[in-house]
């Protein structure tokens, strides 16, 4: 994980600053629309709603594909149908309804068409066709219990007829809505400014009716009806709660219930619409489509109502739809306001603080984490942040989705930017310059710490590879320099990425030697097996480039290497102005001197008894003697692994069950036996050979009394 540095933290506030305010801008304002669109469909698909729509303040009288489709209105103009229209609404103010809002407007009346009709227009022969009409919403008018629509507009206004305008005595509201930019319906007006006065709009006059309170504005502009404050985002709307999706609202055919009056069936009428505020309307399929906050989850035009007279036509399913019939936004309202339920938005200032927030957690994320890991960490964290908008949604309580999550997002690319062009040049400086010559680890703690490598060091348990060609002098002496480095190059990276691949860092090349350190400057518990594996893999590869590789064919490479485990102290070693992370103890002398007894044995791997120790249960191992070397008092023991544990193959078991026999008889001064033991196993195997041509001397020429089985090495 990056370290944050303060110039990091000065452009993580400003990315945030920049981009949480860009998306909660007005030019972008469309997103606080989308962001009800997805809360409204994710509240719908994870949580639902139970909500029985027989418990609905609100009902909807629907003129429908049926309506037009059943007798007296099927092939009838809709001028004519005011006397049936007018019946209807009576028997539904009988049956309890409290209002009845019109959001349908008719413009005209019959009685004053001038379609010719023999020798007079059809309005001369209907003269009083409306006058039933008129007296029934005169007298709903008077009840308190009718209100008409009217569409209120510059170019193009809708009003009632003048004659149905008189009669209800004025008593008419709009039906005009508030659509965002984007032409979707999210919230509604509340009232409207007529001749120097606010009027409430329709849906407001008919709650307000239902609830016996007149709306009022307080002193801060914001409403309240009956001692609900109607929550606000823009001045004089109200944001709709789709919480049941369309599908909390009953809607009763036109048809059904004309045919319900003629049947006289008034308990149905008041089990339909008693205490209901009710709103008459059209929902056909081409008539008044609104697109709302449901769009992207479908909405329905209501639940069909219990019928009453005619069948259930075989077409009578709702289906879900792109747009909602007007009606149900406006029943949607009612709804609304008579529940205390409209939807609570965040102020900009609100919504831009958390945008802003969200995107400086984002930021810092991407200054510390790689792209990958912001980018998985944005994800957690706008899926979290979506849960709790989820829930705070199902309480009619908006928090702003889309700004703060594709802020979030937007700061993550700033900052990448950000890392590339300025913060991390100096990391890619310090990585490239210092790659060949520090370890990963140092280089790491350096960008880390923001600080370079200075004088120190500490003791640490490792264990050091030392290894090193045999003979190479004489055979240098025989390739031009260009043959010799190539070799050299080929050699040296083969042997380095063994190393590194097990966990250790190469100290230092001296020629053809390789001098590395396991158990630091990384810490590894299980340093000593490290070494062992990475020894043996040298091993082999060495003999795979022998056999395979052009330049090694002809030259019979062979190479020595020497493990020691132990205490040391590892840092930054050297002057003042020059040093390298290195490690210096007795440890490290030890190691150098196994490597050059193998010269002795013939072996290729020798380890102290300390790395054996360390790593034995990890391999198979066979004592080679108990050494004295210079510049040590005290002998060791010394080994050579084999293979790894239950690997050996079995001329490797049998060779070093040989080989201990010999030594034990070596040790027990029977020297005719040992070479005997020694002999028989020397074939391939130059530890035998060794060991045989020393006891075949020793076996004529007995040592004396005082001997000891410790071989003190000569040299380095």
């Amino acid at each position: 994980m990056r370290r944050i540095g303060r110039r990091d933290i000065v452009a993580a506030i400003v990315i945030a600053l920049i981009t949480g305010a860009a998306f909660t801008s007005p030019p972008l304002q469309a997103l606080q629309g989308l962001s009800l669109d997805i809360l409204t469909a994710l509240r719908w698909t994870l949580v639902g709603d139970s909500r029985d729509p027989a418990t609905s303040p609100v009902v909807v009288v629907a003129i429908d594909g049926e309506t037009y489709d059943t007798p007296p209105f099927k092939g009838s103009p809709t001028q004519t149908w005011t006397r049936e229209v007018g019946r209807v609404l009576g028997s539904i103010t009988e049956g309890g309804a409290k209002v009845i809002g019109y959001d349908v407007i008719f413009k005209n009346s019959i009685e004053q068409s001038d379609i010719p009709f023999g020798d007079a227009p059809v309005g001369a022969r209907l003269k009083g066709f409306d006058r039933d009409y008129l007296i029934a919403l005169r007298k709903l008018s008077d009840s308190g219990k009718l209100v008409l629509g009217e569409v209120l507009s510059n170019d193009h206004p809708e009003s009632p007829f003048p004659a149905q305008r008189l009669a209800v005595k004025n008593n008419v509201r709009a039906l005009n809505v508030y659509t965002d930019p984007d032409d979707v319906i999210r919230r509604m007006p509340l009232s409207f400014s007529i001749a120097g006065q606010q009027v409430p709009a329709m849906a407001v006059e008919l709650a307000s009716r239902a609830l016996g309170a007149k709306p009022e504005t307080g002193a801060s502009g914001a409403t309240n009806l009956s001692g609900y404050a109607i929550p606000s985002a823009v001045p004089n709307t109200m944001t709709l709660n789709f919480r049941g999706m369309g599908r909390d609202i009953p809607a009763y055919s036109f048809a059904d219930l004309r045919a319900c009056v003629e049947k006289g069936d008034m308990d149905f009428f008041r089990r339909a619409f008693d205490g209901k505020v009710v709103l008459l309307g059209s929902i056909l399929t081409f008539d008044d489509r609104k697109l709302t906050s449901m769009r992207l989850a479908r909405d329905y035009d209501g639940t069909r109502g219990s019928r009453c007279a005619l069948p259930t036509p075989a077409n009578a399913e709702p289906m879900a739809r792109s747009g909602i019939a007007g009606v149900f936004v406006h029943a949607t309202v009612v709804r609304n306001l008579i529940e205390h339920d409209a939807v609570t938005e965040l102020g900009f200032a609100q919504r831009s603080l958390l945008a802003i927030i969200f995107a400086a957690i984002m930021a810092c994320a991407a200054c510390m984490l790689a792209p990958g890991g912001a980018l998985i960490a944005w994800l957690a964290l706008s899926a979290a942040y979506t849960a709790i908008a989820v829930g705070a949604f199902v309480h009619a309580f908006a928090l702003p989705l889309t700004e703060p999550v594709l802020a979030g997002l937007t700061a993550i690319a700033m900052m990448i930017g950000y890392r590339f062009v300025i913060a991390d040049r100096e990391e890619r400086f310090l990585r490239k310059s210092f790659a060949f010559y520090l370890a990963p680890e140092v280089i790491d703690s350096m960008v880390t710490s923001g600080k370079m490598p200075a004088l120190g060091g500490e003791m640490r348990d490792i264990t050091m590879f030392f290894s090193d060609l045999a003979g190479f002098s004489s055979i240098a002496e025989k390739m031009t320099p260009g043959e010799l480095v190539a070799l050299m190059n080929d050699y040296l990276s083969a042997m380095t990425d063994i190393i590194e691949s097990h966990g250790g860092y190469v100290d230092k090349y001296i020629g053809d030697s390789i001098v590395a350190i396991f158990g630091a400057p990384a810490d590894d518990p299980d340093h000593a097996r490290h070494a062992v594996a990475a020894a043996l893999q040298c091993r082999d590869r060495l003999e795979e480039l022998n056999d395979s590789h052009p330049a090694f064919r002809e030259r019979g490479l062979a190479h020595r290497i020497g493990l020691n485990s132990g205490e040391a102290v590892v840092g930054n070693i050297g002057s003042r102005r020059r040093f390298n992370y290195t490690v210096m103890s007795d440890t490290v002398n030890l190691a150098s001197r196994l490597e050059g007894a193998n010269k002795y044995y013939g072996s290729v791997i020798m380890a102290s008894e300390a790395t054996v120790n360390q790593s034995r249960s990890a391999y198979t191992w066979r004592e080679l003697d108990l050494v004295k070397v210079q510049g040590r008092d005290e002998p060791i023991r010394v080994y050579e692994p084999l293979a790894e544990k239950n690997k050996e193959t079995q001329e490797q078991g049998m060779r070093a069950a040989t080989y201990a026999s010999g030594l034990a008889s070596w040790r027990a001064r029977d020297f005719a036996k040992a070479a005997e033991l020694f002999e028989s196993a020397a074939g391939d195997d130059p530890p035998c050979r060794h060991f045989a041509r020393r006891a075949r001397v020793l076996a004529g020429n007995p040592p004396p009394i005082d001997w000891t089985p410790v071989n003190t090495l000569e040299g380095k």
